[in-house]
């Protein structure tokens, strides 16, 4: 089943406020069976993820084709322009990633020359990675947008908290606890 379908079948039973529809669609059809009200809340859920969900598909698609980098090797430009050198274990922790991934991820940089890599003079098993000029310059091309456009653009405190809590509830609603990377074992 594609997700087109699974989207507009789901606007058609919950009835989409993206379609121009004012009137949310739990207040139309509240029965005395809970159920269905529910359902209803559940559905309209759905539909609000899979938008979030495509819409972060189609900004990496749209990175990819106009800058050849994925979303992390943006995010990783980011955290690197904050500061001139960062060690690689702070930049693995400001992202919760897998040390190998993120290693790929840097060495990819490394190659297209948006980043370089060095050893840290104060410990010789560390590497510090520094944006280059060349990545200063797609920086200012590249879209803000993406999670870390939270790190750069003011937003009202009690909105982003409202939004930490509704994001680890849908890791816990949709049965995703045993695979959050932040877990301790």
């Amino acid at each position: 089943m594609s997700p087109d379908f699974v989207v507009t079948a789901m606007h058609r039973q919950v009835g989409s406020r993206l379609a121009g529809d004012t009137m949310p669609p739990y207040g139309r059809a509240k029965s005395a069976d809970s159920g269905s009200f529910v359902q209803q809340q559940a559905l309209s859920a759905i539909v609000s993820w899979v938008r979030l969900e495509r819409a972060i598909d189609a900004f990496n698609l749209d990175l990819k084709k106009r800058f050849g980098l994925t979303g992390l090797q943006l995010s990783v430009l980011r955290i690197c322009a904050e500061r001139p050198q960062l060690p690689l274990a702070a930049l693995r922790k400001a992202l919760v990633m897998h040390p190998a991934t993120l290693g790929q991820s840097i060495d990819e940089l490394r190659r297209m020359d948006l980043v370089s890599v060095r050893t840290d003079p104060n410990d010789k098993r560390a590497r510090l990675v520094g944006l280059t000029d060349k990545g200063r310059a797609l920086l200012a091309e590249a879209p803000l947008a993406g999670p870390m456009r939270l790190r750069d653009v003011d937003h009202d405190v009690a909105r982003l908290d409202r939004l930490k809590l509704a994001l680890d509830d849908a890791i816990e609603l949709f049965g995703l606890s045993d695979w959050d990377p932040t877990k301790k074992a």
